[in-house]
């Protein structure tokens, strides 16, 4: 298996020299960053459509928040918020749309709907069917940490061993999809930042991504606009700024170009188009290779 590339649904998505783009989606009225916004079936086309215009490699789709203290929804409600408009997008846009959900049944439909990546928050710990669905419909699958839930997970998270615990967590649940047939080529791990974790873990993440290598796929980083990013910034502005403050979006991107440096394969992101730009010279940095005259070498 290579960490560089990704097989799934018959496509191959390459992540040796470019690191690829997850544009959010979240069709939702409660999201931390921008719930509401996309409710209507029309603003969430358009969004999907700008972020690919913007550079997206992949179009992250959900219909339930995953903030910190959110309350789940029902199977029903969140297929009605995300079916139509993967329906809409899939075989008429170039790149995947990727389903965000714990839920086996929305997966399953999502996929038959047109949907080519699982993003499972819970790593399969939700849910017992979402393996199998995952090796049915030979979709991509991504595995994330989570201490708790989204209801519980930043009520004073607590590690003896943080990149330890999340290696272990992680580990096990490549196991788990293996053993219910996912094949390794289709998985991809995320450590989860900001998903039952504070500042410092978050910030120690970041530091020590490089430690999550040798578990085998290819690593998924999520920073956009968390909460460690506007704790730190509040320290400046003597208040913290809204997720959506200019500020913020600086602090992500940043966030992202770290990650890039390393290791991360995948960047899960709000504003594709500020991304793309900290992605092209984080790759830039990354990728090439510079003689002592300082000429590039290919």
């Amino acid at each position: 298996m290579s960490r560089h590339e990704l097989c799934f649904c018959g496509r191959r998505l390459h992540l040796d020299k470019k690191t690829a783009i997850m544009g959010i989606l979240n069709i939702t009225p409660d999201s931390f960053s921008d719930g509401g916004k996309f409710l209507r079936y029309e603003d969430a086309l358009d969004r999907a459509r700008k972020m690919i215009q913007q550079g997206a490699d992949i179009i992250d789709i959900g219909g339930e928040s995953s903030r910190p203290f959110s309350e789940p929804v029902s199977t029903d409600e969140e297929l009605d918020r995300v079916l139509p408009v993967i329906r809409a997008l899939a075989g008429n846009i170039d790149v995947p749309v990727s389903i965000d959900t714990t839920k086996a049944e929305v997966a399953r439909q999502a996929v038959a709907a047109g949907a080519e990546i699982i993003n499972d928050i819970s790593a399969l710990r939700f849910d017992p069917d979402m393996g199998k669905v995952a090796a049915d419909t030979g979709a991509g699958l991504v595995l994330m940490h989570m201490k708790g839930t989204p209801k519980s997970m930043q009520k004073n998270p607590v590690y003896d061993d943080l990149i330890g615990e999340i290696r272990v967590f992680l580990t096990d649940a490549v196991s788990r999809a293996k053993a219910a047939g996912v094949e390794a080529n289709r998985i991809v791990i995320d450590p989860g930042v900001g998903f039952g974790k504070t500042v410092a873990h978050n910030l120690q993440i970041l530091h020590q991504l490089k430690g999550f290598d040798d578990i085998g796929p290819p690593l998924l980083l999520g920073v956009s606009r968390k909460a460690f990013i506007r704790k730190i910034l509040g320290q400046t502005k003597g208040a913290e700024p809204a997720p959506d403050d200019p500020d913020i979006e600086t602090g992500t991107q940043s966030a992202v170009a770290i990650g890039i440096f390393n290791g991360a394969g995948i960047v899960r992101v709000h504003n594709v188009s500020r991304a793309r730009a900290a992605v092209r010279i984080a790759d830039a940095v990354c990728h090439s290779v510079v003689s002592p005259t300082g000429e590039k070498n290919q």
